[in-house]
């Protein structure tokens, strides 16, 4: 058993990762077209480009991780060694030279690039070190709802936290604003990555001679033959790309939409307050109702409850609000259990193959959800470009339409292929129950 305290500790980490995860989820949109003022349709394209090629380091992270060997472990030293120049990138990034049009946008392609980067390499070690933490399948379902509780509350300080510091520390000026506003959050993740390092402890240990001599290219073979771990990564980009696509257009749909600029604040702040108590019941939902079941059916509601939200008319704007606060609860209580699954296919890909690849698998399947992470991002900026927006100006009604159509039916539509991609997946409770005896035994 996990104690709470290790549990708490390995979620700090995601609370540092989350740090600059949410900000680029909801605000690195809106600092490209409204702070450094970069073509909205140029800037959708800068995040395709970008994230497919982050996506790619994502395995060759994992590979690297996998055969990584220290006194302190495979996974957890790179949280020590990686928390500085995170936290130094994510302040550049965020910075709006004093450059010409073209030379801004060729400084946002680097400085975003290497954020993606440095972010694949911290995450991937630290996500992968959830499945080493335990074998236990139910405790495994804990420790993620313990992670994104966690990894929320690092959302909530983005969504609370982001204007208000903008504003305090920019003294009007958005540019400084945003800038000082990264130190101070990237020094706290600094901080909580450390705090995780030393709070957790590796415990599932590998065969390590056979990960340090066998190829990268015999780990890719090794998760073709997975086939539940083939589910997970479709599910992952659709899902992605549908959650990346309404996190990214949040801030629009409040602004330009419901014309409450004042209130976006208030908006996002509720939905990660959701995102939490979504995260935080995941585990008591799980230890009730089939996880596979639950999860298909936390999908389906999430679908509903996005596509109903675009037949609101934005003058009952607290019924959007309701709306968004249902829909972020439901999503991301179906979240802790979609990673605890990624650590189950390790297990059952151990069975099959004789071989674990946990940091393989963990990178894989985050590499699909990077790529949704791309599209979503790239289909937010090309849609608010191809309906004629244009910032800080009132929007016209068919840039308003589009707006909300992106921010509602389109998301809707990711989690429904989700939800029909995962009843095909098997890897229930009875099944792990059959995988965990079958690996004692050959153990």
């Amino acid at each position: 058993m996990l104690t709470i305290k290790e549990k708490i500790a390995y979620g700090l980490g995601d609370t540092a990762s989350n740090l600059i995860f949410q900000t680029v989820m909801m605000f690195l949109l809106i600092f490209y077209t409204d702070v450094m003022g970069i073509d909205a349709a140029l800037v959708g394209t800068l995040f395709l480009v970008v994230r497919i090629f982050d996506a790619v380091t994502d395995p060759l992270m994992g590979a690297l991780a996998d055969r990584t060997h220290t006194k302190y472990g495979q996974y957890r030293p790179y949280l020590l060694w990686l928390a500085v120049p995170f936290s130094v990138i994510c302040i550049l990034a965020f910075t709006t030279p004093d450059w010409p049009y073209e030379f801004k946008v060729a400084y946002a392609f680097v400085t975003y690039a290497l954020l993606m980067l440095v972010y694949t390499a911290i995450n991937i070690p630290y996500s992968a070190l959830g499945g080493v933490l335990t074998v236990d399948p139910k405790e495994r379902v804990s420790l993620q709802s313990y992670r994104f509780v966690c990894g929320m509350l690092g959302g909530l300080i983005i969504a609370a936290g982001t204007m208000p510091l903008v504003e305090l520390l920019g003294e009007g000026n958005q540019q400084k604003g945003y800038q000082y506003t990264m130190a101070v959050m990237s020094v706290l993740g600094l901080v909580l990555f450390i705090l995780c390092f030393l709070g957790t402890t590796e415990r599932v240990l590998p065969h390590q001679k056979r990960v340090t001599k066998a190829s990268v290219f015999s780990d890719f073979k090794l998760l073709a033959k997975n086939d539940q771990w083939q589910l997970l990564s479709f599910a992952g980009l659709c899902l992605l790309t549908g959650q990346v696509l309404k996190a990214s257009l949040a801030v629009y749909f409040v602004k330009y939409y419901l014309e409450l600029p004042d209130l976006v604040t208030h908006f996002v702040t509720l939905g990660m307050i959701m995102s939490i108590l979504g995260c935080a019941c995941s585990s008591w939902l799980a230890n009730r109702v089939c996880k596979v079941k639950a999860y298909v059916a936390l999908q389906l509601i999430s679908a509903l409850l996005c596509a109903l939200a675009y037949w609101i008319p934005k003058e009952q704007w607290q019924w959007a609000f309701v709306m968004f606060a249902l829909w972020s609860f439901f999503l991301q209580m179906a979240t802790p259990i979609l990673w605890a699954m990624m650590a189950d296919t390790i297990d059952y890909g151990q069975l099959k193959t004789s071989r674990r690849i946990t940091g393989m698998v963990y990178s894989s399947v985050v590499f699909f959800i990077k790529l949704g992470i791309a599209l979503g991002g790239a289909i937010a900026g090309w849609q608010l470009s191809y309906y004629g927006y244009q910032a800080d100006v009132a929007q016209s009604h068919d840039t308003q339409q589009g707006i909300v159509l992106s921010f509602t039916l389109l998301p809707a539509i990711g989690s429904l292929v989700v939800a029909m991609i995962m009843t095909r997946y098997k890897l229930n409770a009875g099944e792990m129950a059959h995988v965990q005896t079958q690996l004692c035994k050959i153990a």
